[in-house]
């Protein structure tokens, strides 16, 4: 593991040596990754929603102890605009608490209940947004730590809006007082250390992990993650307004083809959205079953390789850019200072 050459409040805040925050991964966010990140450097999440059985989870909640040697770890709790999936997250929140997780990704609707319970336990959370302007409204609103903002490039659910993140990135270290994680398109350490240098406090990364040994996806998936460019990503239920970025298969374009056509019963989508599709599709290897997750950042994964290994080039190369910075800025550190 690289030793700590950023410190931000976010390394501060989360006790990690490195400023990267790999956010829960549905379906594939589990202890062995999450133990991956963690002992890498970085903070990781276990998606709760993966583990819906009570028993289940707890044996995740310890195995992830296990694996990180007792190092902290934390849960990602998202809250669907279908009340009727949220009904396990109290008894997961707590159960959670129960076994001493105190770092907590929250998304989706906004989780007061939540947070303050998170925060009367001694909690850290961060709440993950796809607008600057719900970044202010989060910030103002919940008692939450930190806050998250996901540009257009990210896979999953990067908002309606669809701003990038080079402009989100600024403007939310403008408008929101408290420590700031950007994510959405973020693969290289380059990358890293742009969002550091825009004021941001760590970079939230997903895609880049997707082809991570500790991933227990086929390696049918994370091959086609390796083969795809930047432009094989689709864009699909905005008609919905629940816009999802994954990857461009053969569901996303029978998803695409019924927006064309002006549908708007729920029914006639569910088959393609049905996230057991999604969990067959990682289990068998067949990357055009299920909306699959994946942003733009994709075209930066070009090995299946340990997180580690991704985390050592993260930063590695984002030292590299810091001194690219250093060395072309005429004055040095005198006349930034003036």
């Amino acid at each position: 593991m690289r030793p700590q050459r950023f410190k931000t409040r976010i390394t501060e805040l989360f006790g990690i040596d490195h400023p990267i925050v790999a956010g829960g991964l549905m379906w594939l966010a589990d202890a062995a990754y999450v133990a991956g990140v963690v002992n890498a450097g970085g903070m990781g999440y276990i998606t709760a929603k993966t583990f819906p059985g009570p028993g289940e989870f707890e044996a995740e909640l310890d195995k992830a102890k296990r694996l990180t040697g007792g190092k902290p770890f934390g849960v990602n709790l998202y809250l669907s605009v279908h009340t009727d999936h949220n009904k396990d997250l109290p008894a997961q929140l707590e159960i959670a608490l129960d076994k001493g997780v105190r770092h907590f990704e929250t998304a989706g609707l906004p989780p007061a209940d939540f947070v303050e319970r998170i925060k009367d336990a001694g909690g850290v959370v961060f709440h993950k947004v796809a607008t600057v302007k719900h970044a202010v409204s989060a910030a103002s609103k919940l008692p939450v730590d930190a806050i998250a903002v996901v540009g257009a490039e990210c896979g999953g659910h990067p908002g309606l809006n669809l701003v990038g993140s080079i402009v989100q990135a600024p403007l939310a270290v403008q408008r929101v007082d408290k420590p700031i994680l950007i994510g959405g398109g973020i693969g290289t350490g380059a990358q890293v250390a742009a969002v550091l240098a825009m004021g941001a406090d760590a970079a939230l990364i997903g895609t880049r992990f997707l082809v991570a040994s500790e991933i227990w996806s086929h390696d049918a998936i994370k091959q086609r993650v390796i083969d795809a460019q930047e432009t094989d990503t689709a864009l699909v239920l905005a008609s919905m307004r629940n816009t999802f970025r994954g990857i461009d298969n053969a569901t996303t374009r029978a998803i695409a083809e019924l927006e064309r056509q002006g549908v708007t019963e729920f029914e006639a989508y569910r088959p393609y959205v049905m996230g057991l599709a999604q969990k067959q599709a990682y289990t068998e290897g067949d990357p055009e079953k299920g909306i699959l997750s994946m942003g733009q950042a994709c075209v930066f994964a070009d090995r299946i390789e340990p997180v580690e290994a991704i985390m050592d080039r993260l930063i590695d190369d984002a030292v590299a850019a810091a001194g690219r910075m250093g060395a072309i800025s005429v004055g040095g550190a005198a006349a930034a200072a003036e």
